[in-house]
């Protein structure tokens, strides 16, 4: 989640009574999308498929079309005197792990949506650092590509477990990891004293080294999974996308993917170290601590709770390490991970914020509201905003918001990443386009939804269940990702070809489309303009 939208949606839970469940459902639609190999000879469906990892052998779960293998751990637990620090390995077990029950997710607030709970299953604990394999159930003689995904949720909120990777991995013959990674506090705290008991003079990201460690096993286990070690593509949606791009700028990550998908998010601005570790010291007071031996006493569910006022910004920072620029400058001078890159957008990413901090909210964006907002979220750029988007353009002032939140935070930025990258990699874009993508949630709300922040994901994993067109569009969209994964080069049966930057293929239902006025159509003169 961008800082303008953690701005907006803050504003609005200080504003609101009861707006709390306003980021909840924020989250719950950026997660919410799917909820919806190889078996090794000895392996039996009642006893479920035994694989033999470098820390010892875990026994998963059989199905008709896929094996799962959940709960693995991927990195020692980071509790005690280990939080606040990388990752270290999970330790060798003797005898066989039972890999048929996922692990706890990472720790953060517990909060209900019309899915159930953000975090997945299990209780919210420090003890977190586990993974889930998805394989086909079928047998392979060749090694099968494999795809990592890194869950979105504003590094705040989420889980891998969240998403059920059965369906991509049997439809499409790949293996799927997805796993957690720390959040909060607990992932992203940088804090003066951290940095001195660090030989690298590093604090905070913690989450971003987790995810790292999590490749690594990947690199090192997968084969014995039927996955290729050296075809591995990682992607990710909203926080998770920005993940992708993050590790594609960061040293340490070097070697560890072929292929990147980011979606919905790419080049966030990051803070710098110092002034996380300012922001960190200045929290770690209100918590009564003033050092790092003092922090690591406080119970997590303490910690947790200190952590969730409203101006807390849990993100990675530019360390000068593991982030040594941000990911834009980084991109501009050429220094990332050479691989293929396939990005994009929602046509309405910003309606969700406007969605959940309006109507949601139990109160409509007014045309004398709009006006307001705007100025508030711009400030003395308003007026230059507002004269390029007059509510005449719009059908309702939250539409017209939207607009703005979308061009504004996603699809210029988005566009500019994709840019950048193109000067050195295959560089690909699109934008997804159904506008009915999340009709089937009723949502009581007094405008049309559109395509919003997150509506994506449930047709990249597969197993849509909509209109013939929708379920089309999703066959299509599982195609181009899993053969990106697979080659390098988005393509489907039946679908249109994709080509490289400059072009941007529109998935929509009604046709697959591409085209050169993304920037046009979404203003980028303006969002993209150079800083004076």
């Amino acid at each position: 989640m961008s800082a303008l939208l953690s701005k907006c949606l803050a504003r609005s839970r200080r504003r609101l009574p009861g707006t709390r469940r306003i980021g909840s459902l924020y989250g719950a639609l950026a997660l919410s999308i799917v909820a919806t190999a190889f078996v090794p000879a000895d392996a039996t469906a009642a006893e479920g498929p035994t694989v033999t990892t470098r820390y010892g052998q875990v026994q998963g779960k059989a199905g008709q079309t896929a094996n799962s293998y959940l709960g693995i751990p991927y990195a020692a637990p980071p509790v005690g005197s280990q939080r606040w620090k990388p990752p270290s390995p999970p330790e060798r077990r003797q005898g066989v792990r039972d890999a048929t029950t996922p692990g706890n997710p990472c720790m953060q607030a517990v909060r209900s949506s019309p899915w159930g709970n953000l975090a997945g299953p299990g209780t919210p604990s420090e003890d977190c650092l586990y993974l889930n394999v998805h394989t086909p159930a079928q047998r392979s003689l060749q090694k099968r590509p494999v795809m990592v995904w890194i869950h979105g949720g504003g590094f705040t909120v989420g889980s891998g477990t969240f998403y059920d990777g059965s369906t991509l991995a049997a439809e499409a013959g790949v293996v799927n990891v997805t796993f957690n990674y720390r959040l909060g506090a607990f992932g992203y705290l940088a804090h003066p004293g951290l940095a001195e008991e660090s030989p690298q003079g590093m604090s905070g990201n913690y989450g971003l080294l987790d995810q790292q460690a999590a490749l690594r096993w990947v690199r090192d286990n997968i084969a014995a999974f039927g996955g290729d070690p050296d075809n591995v593509t990682v992607f990710g949606e909203s926080a998770g996308g920005g993940s992708v791009c993050q590790n594609l700028v960061s040293p340490r990550a070097i070697g560890l993917f072929d292929r990147a998908v980011a979606q919905s998010g790419c080049g966030f601005p990051l803070p710098t170290q110092e002034s996380q570790q300012d922001r960190g010291a200045t929290w770690a007071n209100a918590l009564g601590c003033a050092d790092v031996a003092c922090l690591r006493t406080r119970p997590a569910d303490q910690v947790l709770g200190a952590s969730l006022t409203p101006t807390a910004r849990w993100t990675p920072n530019v360390d000068g390490k593991v982030l040594p620029l941000q990911v834009t400058d980084a991109l501009e001078r050429g220094r990332f991970h050479r691989v293929p890159v396939l990005q994009g957008t929602t046509a309405d990413e910003g309606r969700l914020t406007v969605a959940t901090t309006y109507d949601l909210a139990g109160r409509q964006l007014t045309a004398a509201g709009y006006p307001v907002a705007v100025r508030e979220l711009y400030g003395e750029r308003a007026d230059e905003i507002l004269a390029r988007y007059p509510l005449s353009d719009h059908g309702t002032p939250a539409e017209a918001l939207g607009a703005v939140l979308t061009d504004s935070q996603f699809a210029c930025p988005q566009s500019r990443t994709a840019g950048l990258m193109a000067a050195h990699t295959r560089s690909y874009q699109y934008e997804f386009a159904d506008r009915h993508a999340m009709d089937h949630l009723n949502l009581p709300i007094s405008f049309p939804i559109g395509a919003p922040h997150g509506s994506e994901i449930r047709y990249v994993f597969g197993g849509v269940s909509g209109t013939p067109a929708q379920n089309t569009l999703s066959d299509r969209m599982v195609g181009y990702w899993t053969n990106f994964a697979k080659t390098g080069v988005p393509y489907a049966a039946g679908a249109p070809r994709w080509n490289v930057f400059p072009k941007v293929q529109t998935l929509a239902p009604e046709a697959i489309t591409a085209g050169t006025t993304f920037p046009q159509d979404h203003k980028c003169d303006l969002w993209n303009r150079p800083a004076s």
